[in-house]
């Protein structure tokens, strides 16, 4: 009994290192969808789960497998020989995370050594202890082996093809054509499943835009993009295209959905049964301590199940119809989805999805979450900033060195899309038009600068010239003020609507981009512009009216623009009107104020606008050049940081800028038809 206990002692370390590895394996199996859709509710556990699981996950089985391989008395103990190829099969992962960040797969070479190394040590393991179990043991745990090679070498395989340099040379290798398959219902879109099954058509377009790459054209498929542009209004395929290009760079589907792939996953789980049988029969099975055996069949279990998982996924992924669309064999394209088959295993696994998520729909989870951040410099200038007033954190963060930190998320906020409809709208009449007048270049960018295009289509560039700045975020801050100025006047005339709160919410949004991730924005970052323009704005500090007041900004969280207070709102307009009639009749340069000047003109023109067309004309054309703006930002943002962006849940910018590669493509096979039937017409007149 105390030899027993001693046992237990010395080798219950090994077990929780080994379990703990295992839980690593489920946590980032739980957790990696998080990542789809961005939350603003708060810091979410999930993500610090999967940070913590994907970071930590590599440095455990390290740790297990040194252990292992050096402790002497696991001779002692003969089923520690299954224990390492369950830990390499660990460092693979699951299918729905292969890269937590882009740059995991830039240094896809270093996981090559990891990967060696570690595949090594495993293999060391198993020859150092080839004598310590029984023969049936001996074949499960080299089979095991291979099932964790294997698998561990496609997780480093997906690195490497997530890659944005492997994601361009792929598309050059494979023409459009071979992607340009479209489902027989999917003529109208019908449903999320049709969406999805049109969103995989023109995936192509999307690829080769977000490596900035050439795609090649087959004869006969000119008019196909052409054809396709009445889908591209439709925001939810581009959605789905952008969710569908997470797949690639952050999960395995680059290597799952080849015919390699699904033959590992039909192999890999009949592999482990295998391996679970032959250990189940062996001499081990009865010999060994109960906590030893009951381990070893806790980590065969998991397996089976996240393999067949894993296989279950992946038959019945929209990427399998793909696969089948464009096999070469219409043999199978007949059994499986002429059939109908593929169809009904496609509801099965969504069903059973659905169970699992309590309702969730798989579907809705590659729609955009719809979130817009929220940032005004206005209400953030006329905060409570006194010692009674200046929430206990935003003090305790101004102590500790992290004011910056904290003033950019406590006075940031969140908004939904779906609750201004009027965004959507302008969207897709600006990108329309760029179409229609031929405004996007050969290269897919637009041809006029910020602002320009709806001053040029309005006829009041040369009144506003000189307010879009020299740098496009200098741009924002001039137009983002202004625009404050100007609906402050409009209040105090009795202007609101919809129109007002679609252009604060536009503007709050590019400014937010300005503050929070200056990186989704084009050109040079202006912070130290950003904090001369602060200085110069700096207004009365906000106080409360009451003792429950006070009380509530000292242990406020959050001090949104969108939250509604309607004291700070208040506070924020009243600021703009007096920083207005200051600044309008200001003609005398000077080095700090002059972007209010600037903003000061803004409003100006934009009254004298008012006044000659009306409210709802001015309101119209201001709406009408921060959509320009908008979509301007995505257009020449890069396209690394719209991949980056992907990996937490996407931004407004990179749907935009997906629209606007939508319409480039339609332009480019315009070009090329009429390119084709002036060969052909000169062609007929030589002949002739």
């Amino acid at each position: 009994m105390a030899s027993g206990l001693e046992d237990l002692k010395n080798h219950l370390p090994v077990q929780i290192l080994v379990l703990s590895s295992l839980g690593v394996q489920v946590t980032l199996f739980l957790c990696a969808g998080a990542r789809r859709r961005e939350t603003f509710s708060g810091v979410s556990v999930r993500l610090i789960l999967l940070w913590l699981a994907y970071n930590f996950g590599a440095t455990i089985v390290t740790i297990t497998l040194g252990r292992l391989s050096l402790s002497s008395t696991m001779g002692n103990h003969p089923l520690v020989i299954l224990w390492a190829p369950f830990l390499l099969l660990h460092l693979a992962g699951p299918d729905n995370i292969a890269a937590y960040t882009l740059q995991d797969n830039q240094l896809s070479l270093r996981s090559l050594q990891t990967f060696i190394a570690q595949v090594a040590a495993g293999g060391y393991f198993l020859y150092k202890y080839r004598n310590s179990s029984g023969h049936f043991v001996r074949l499960a745990s080299r089979l095991m082996f291979v099932v964790g090679v294997v698998k561990y070498g496609e997780r480093w395989r997906a690195l490497k093809r997530g890659n944005l340099g492997s994601i361009r040379d792929n598309v050059k290798k494979h023409s459009p054509a071979k992607n340009s398959h479209v489902h027989g219902e999917d003529i109208e879109l019908k449903d999320e499943e049709s969406s999805v099954r049109r969103a995989h058509s023109s995936f192509y377009i999307c690829k080769c835009g977000m490596v900035d790459s050439s795609s090649k054209k087959k004869p006969g498929r000119q008019n196909y993009y052409i054809g396709n542009m009445k889908y591209v209004e439709n925001w939810a395929v581009l959605e789905i295209q952008l969710s569908l290009m997470y797949d690639i760079l952050y999960t395995k589907a680059a290597v799952i959905h080849t015919w390699h792939g699904y033959t590992i996953r039909v192999i890999s789980p009949l592999a482990i049964l295998s391996s679970l049988l032959l250990f189940h029969f062996s001499e081990e099975d009865r010999d060994s301590t109960e906590v030893d055996t009951a381990m070893t069949y806790v980590l065969f279990g998991s397996a089976l199940f996240m393999e067949w998982t894993s296989l279950l996924n992946a038959l019945g992924s929209s990427w399998m119809f793909t696969t089948l669309i464009t096999s070469g064999s219409p043999w199978l394209r007949y059994k499986l989805l002429c059939s109908g088959r593929w169809d009904q295993l496609r509801r099965l696994v969504l069903c059973l999805n659905s169970l699992v998520t309590c309702g969730g729909s798989r579907s809705g989870a590659r729609r955009w979450s719809g979130n817009m951040g929220q940032y005004n410099i206005l209400h953030f200038c006329t905060r409570p900033n006194t010692l009674l007033t200046r929430p206990l954190l935003g003090t305790l963060a101004k102590l500790l060195g992290f004011e910056e930190f904290w003033n950019r998320k406590h006075f940031s906020g969140v908004i939904q899309i779906s609750d201004h409809d009027l965004i959507k709208v302008y969207i897709n009449n600006h990108t329309k038009l760029l179409y229609k007048e031929e405004w996007i270049n050969t290269l897919g960018t637009t041809k006029h600068l910020w602002g320009q295009t709806a001053l040029s289509h309005r006829s009041q560039l040369p009144h506003f010239h000189e307010t879009l700045g020299v740098e496009f975020q200098e741009a924002i801050i001039i137009w983002h003020i202004g625009t404050d100025f100007f609906l402050a006047k409009c209040k105090s005339a009795g202007v609101s609507g919809p129109l007002v709160d679609t252009i604060k919410a536009l503007s709050n949004y590019m400014m937010f981009l300005l503050v929070e991730r200056p990186y989704m924005l084009p050109g040079v970052a202006q912070n130290k512009l950003y904090e001369r323009t602060c200085t110069a704005l700096k207004g009365v500090s906000h106080h409360p009216g009451s003792i429950g007041g006070m009380l509530k900004s000292l242990f406020r969280w959050h001090d949104e623009p969108a939250a509604g207070y309607t004291s700070r709102a208040t506070d924020s307009e009243k600021h703009a009107e007096y920083l207005y009639k200051e600044h309008v009749a200001l003609e005398k340069f000077s080095y700090d104020t002059v972007r209010v000047n600037y903003s000061a003109t803004v409003a100006k023109c934009l009254l004298k606008y008012k006044k000659k067309h009306g409210a709802r004309e001015s309101l119209d054309f201001l709406l009408e050049v921060w959509t320009d703006m908008l979509v301007y930002a995505g257009n020449r943002c890069s396209r690394e940081s719209h991949a980056k962006k992907l990996s937490s849940g996407g931004e407004l910018t990179t749907v935009v800028w997906l629209m606007v590669e939508h319409y480039h493509q339609a332009l480019l096979e315009q070009a090329f038809a009429k390119e084709a039937s002036s060969k052909k017409e000169y062609q007929d007149n030589y002949n002739v």
